[in-house]
């Protein structure tokens, strides 16, 4: 867009000059206002037009080279647009500036308004933008940021443990029982009012009184704990249904298509007692196996009995040899490590892999790795697992619960961090970190 002159101008006439020779400004000004004067009537006179205001300042930039001078000339007009195309047409009569020859061409009339509508779009639109970025928050957030925090405001205590729950709980038929407050908050902030926690895996009297009256669906997390609540609850409540988060996740932290599909997949109790016992027969199965081929390996590497032994003492002799047993077992057991070259630099290994985890990996007797547990669950997994397992290997302490756990499900070692135990209170063989 051209200069524009402080006339409220409409138009502006751009044009070009060239002179052949040296000429000042004010001698193309004179001769713009002296060779039209008189040419389109009084009415269209330049003079004029720039006295009452619908002309505007003639802007001329001249430029001097090799003896020859080129410019433009700029005219804002408020006239019509007929009228200001008169005037433009009346500049290229112009032949003459001072005493040389001139050629004056007009380029084009701009019309000003296009180019400041132009100008209001770009900038409208660079504003908006800023607008729409930086200072007002998307609808969607705005509205879920609203509906969240009332959400969160609508969380209730119910009965008489004071339970999380949501604010449908007594209306409801259908409630949804989830482990802890977190979690009631998750459900809450994607839309489930019928939902209360059980702060934890103690499990309040009032739960059972609940679970009588209303269709219940047990919402428990992706891992082994939600396994453990769910034969925990079974036998002290009635619950309906079973819907599990997705594997190795918490309710507390699932999203709303996570909690809409794990809801619809949801399965009666019964169902996940037999898919839990099944998962259990297929960790066990094999280690039961395991278990039955090395047994079959000791007694074929036995040496045959011999018949010519005095018949009248065997069975004394084997008598005599089941009571010594039985009286060392009842002995305080003091034993030298057992533990090979080969498998202590595994152990080691493997406990080096822990630090920092909490975790528990549990081996068979060729030393592979059965499986890995969080250590607060390694008791009950031996338990469940109940023989076949040689090692265990765990980021934490040994207590007195899983030696005894071990020695009840014949661990051959127990690799820990430290121990509370001492070796002669177990009849599992302790290897601390500290013994590498």
């Amino acid at each position: 867009m051209g200069k524009i002159s402080p006339v409220a101008a409409k138009y502006i006439v751009n044009t070009q000059i060239q002179i052949e020779g040296i000429v000042d400004r004010p001698d193309v000004i004179g001769a713009i206002f002296g060779q039209t004067e008189g040419l389109l009537g009084t009415e269209l006179e330049l003079r004029e037009l720039q006295r009452s205001g619908r002309i505007g300042r003639i802007e001329v930039k001249l430029e001097a080279k090799s003896g020859k001078t080129q410019g433009s000339i700029l005219i804002p007009s408020s006239l019509d647009k007929a009228e200001t195309a008169i005037i433009a047409a009346a500049l290229e009569t112009i032949q003459r500036i001072g005493p040389c020859n001139a050629k004056v061409k007009v380029e084009n009339i701009e019309d000003v308004r296009i180019s400041k509508r132009t100008f209001v779009i770009e900038r409208a639109k660079e504003l908006l933008r800023t607008l729409t970025e930086d200072i007002l928050p998307d609808s969607a957030e705005l509205t879920e940021e609203v509906a969240q925090s009332v959400r969160v405001m609508e969380i209730t205590e119910w009965g008489r443990d004071r339970l999380p729950a949501g604010p449908g709980i007594e209306e409801a038929e259908e409630i949804i029982l989830t482990e802890g407050r977190a979690d009631v908050l998750n459900l809450l902030k994607h839309g489930f009012k019928n939902v209360v926690g059980m702060n934890g895996t103690d499990i309040p009297p009032s739960i059972a009184d609940l679970c009588k009256e209303k269709t219940v669906t047990l919402f428990v997390d992706g891992d082994r704990g939600g396994d453990l609540i769910i034969k925990e609850l079974s036998g002290i409540a009635e619950i309906d249904y079973v819907a599990k988060a997705p594997d190795g996740k918490e309710v507390e932290e699932i999203t709303k298509k996570e909690i809409h599909k794990a809801i619809r997949s949801k399965i009666t109790l019964e169902q996940a007692k037999m898919e839990m016992k099944d998962t259990s027969e297929r960790i066990r199965g094999p280690m039961m196996t395991q278990n039955r081929e090395a047994q079959q390996a000791r007694q074929d590497s036995r040496p045959p009995f011999r018949t010519e032994s005095k018949p009248d003492q065997r069975p004394f002799q084997r008598d005599n040899r089941s009571f010594q047993q039985r009286e060392d077992f009842r002995k305080p057991f003091v034993k030298k490590s057992t533990i090979t070259k080969t498998d202590s630099d595994n152990f080691k290994r493997m406990l080096e892999d822990l630090i920092g985890t909490k975790g528990a990996y549990i081996l068979d007797e060729s030393s592979n790795i059965l499986g890995k547990v969080p250590t607060t669950e390694l008791p009950i997994t031996i338990k469940s697992l109940g023989s076949g397992i040689n090692a265990v290997i765990f980021d934490g302490e040994v207590t007195s619960e899983i030696a005894q756990v071990a020695e009840s499900a014949r661990v051959k070692y127990l690799v820990a961090m430290s121990s509370k135990v001492k070796p002669n209170e177990t009849r599992v063989e302790i290897v601390t970190n500290n013994d590498f």
